[in-house]
């Protein structure tokens, strides 16, 4: 019997009633229809909800999809994110994966399965988001002075008492800011704060001296609603970064937790966080962390990497701790994008039908790995075939001489940085090793 297809309205479902957990609401997400919001899903879909679609388990290359088309590896998704959470626990780290990297409830309830103690954010919106499917703790890595946005997270704090939510503050006027607009918003919980440290002069945000984080934690102390829990910061801006620099740095971090613990700053807080870890340099975070002594409270080392669920063929690929620490693991590139040779107007030249719409280019550009023939669907590696450039939707290609690719021929491309990989991509094929489409991971950015 054909599924149905109904007309009309193709609106994103609506997630469940308050107090759902994030995996029912995410489920809901298999309700949604497919239709031309959707790139490179098959037109004779249309009108299907997502698990229909996903229940039909078609072929990637032989089963309607339009190209170009972003494809996850399913197998090295749940490789990278068994592999993540076995390291955590190895290492004594709680640990709240960036979740801007895919903003993809499916992959938060992954994660939080895995045992995430929360899902990290950047910006409101990002909050919004998790909060609409259920996650029930949020590690805002920034400084928060947004006044509507601190009004909605009042009222998400008061509604929910179980709610958690900490975020960053790095200024006094910060500080202000937050204590003005929470006191406007008539705020019935004082909001979780951590100070961030700066990586260093030139670095990104966070104050630059201890003085400064004390004068910040001061202002904290001052302010009614607000209550200091913990110091944090991002390793991954540190001024000429090797592993001497980043340790120093972290050394610097864990003792500000200290001096403030012995200062009595933390107060009321039933856990001190201390927080650090993108995907360049966790392994020197385990390291250090695991040196933080013991102090009036319990600790939680939180780590926040993101990149890892992913992985890419580029720069992280390069970056990854598990390049020095190869004992504790691997991760796997699960990103592939396929594009269709359109032109081939020389022995030496190119072009694919994806672009900067499709494929991030802001730190590599993508990597020819296979071709499949158009003729017959047989897979070679892209052994001499090069991506020189994109423009807005093509491919430029250069090939050694006596190359062979024809047009139609299947071009399949690694990309570097997941971060501006998934933001192109609203719903993305789960893929089998086999080409079989096993589900469609959603993204909202």
């Amino acid at each position: 019997m054909a599924a149905e297809r109904p007309t009309g309205h193709t609106a994103a479902p609506a997630p469940s009633a308050p107090g759902a957990s994030p995996a029912s609401l995410a489920s809901g997400l298999a309700d949604e229809r497919v239709d031309h919001r959707f790139k490179a899903l098959p037109p004779d879909a249309e009108g299907l909800t997502v698990g229909a679609l996903a229940a039909e388990r078609r072929n990637l290359f032989t089963g309607g999809f339009t190209t170009p088309v972003l494809a996850l590896s399913a197998e090295s998704v749940a490789h990278n994110l068994d592999l993540l959470e076995t390291y955590a626990e190895r290492h004594g780290l709680a640990f709240a994966p960036h979740g801007k990297t895919s903003m993809s409830p499916q992959l938060f309830v992954d994660q939080l399965k895995r045992g995430a103690w929360g899902i990290t954010a950047a910006v409101p919106h990002q909050a919004r988001v998790y909060r609409a499917y259920g996650i029930g703790r949020i590690f805002l890595a920034n400084e928060l002075v947004d006044a509507v946005a601190l009004r909605w997270l009042a009222g998400e704090m008061t509604a929910d008492p179980d709610f958690r939510f900490v975020c960053y503050v790095d200024s006094v006027r910060g500080v202000e800011l937050m204590e003005a607009a929470l006191g406007a918003a008539g705020a019935t919980r004082p909001v979780d704060v951590v100070v961030e440290l700066g990586a260093g002069e030139g670095a990104r945000t966070g104050a630059r001296t201890e003085a400064d984080c004390a004068a910040v934690a001061d202002a904290v102390a001052a302010a009614g609603s607000l209550r200091l829990v913990g110091v944090a910061g991002y390793e991954g801006e540190v001024p000429d970064a090797d592993p001497e620099r980043v340790r120093a740095w972290l050394r610097r971090l864990v003792g500000l937790a200290g001096d403030f613990d012995a200062a009595g700053r933390f107060s009321g807080a039933e856990e001190i966080v201390v927080s650090a870890g993108g995907s360049a340099w966790f392994d020197a975070v385990a390291d250090v962390f695991a040196e933080i002594p013991e102090l009036s409270v319990p600790v939680l080392k939180l780590l926040r990497s993101g990149a890892y669920v992913s992985h890419d063929d580029g720069h992280y690929k390069h970056l990854t701790p598990f390049n020095r620490v190869p004992e504790e693991g691997a991760l796997e590139p699960a990103f592939r994008l396929w594009a269709q040779v359109v032109s081939r107007p020389s022995g030496e030249q190119a072009f694919l039908n994806a672009g900067k719409r499709d494929a991030a280019y802001d730190l590599d550009l993508p990597e020819a790995q296979v071709v499949r023939s158009g003729r017959d669907g047989s897979v070679r590696p892209a052994t001499g075939v090069t991506v020189t450039g994109l423009s807005d939707q093509h491919t430029w290609v250069r090939t050694d001489e006596g190359v062979e690719l024809e047009v139609g021929d299947w071009v399949g491309m690694g990309l570097s940085h997941p971060c501006t990989s998934f933001d192109k991509w609203q719903l993305i094929p789960l893929v089998e090793a086999d080409g079989t489409v096993s589900d469609y991971i959603r993204t909202f950015f």
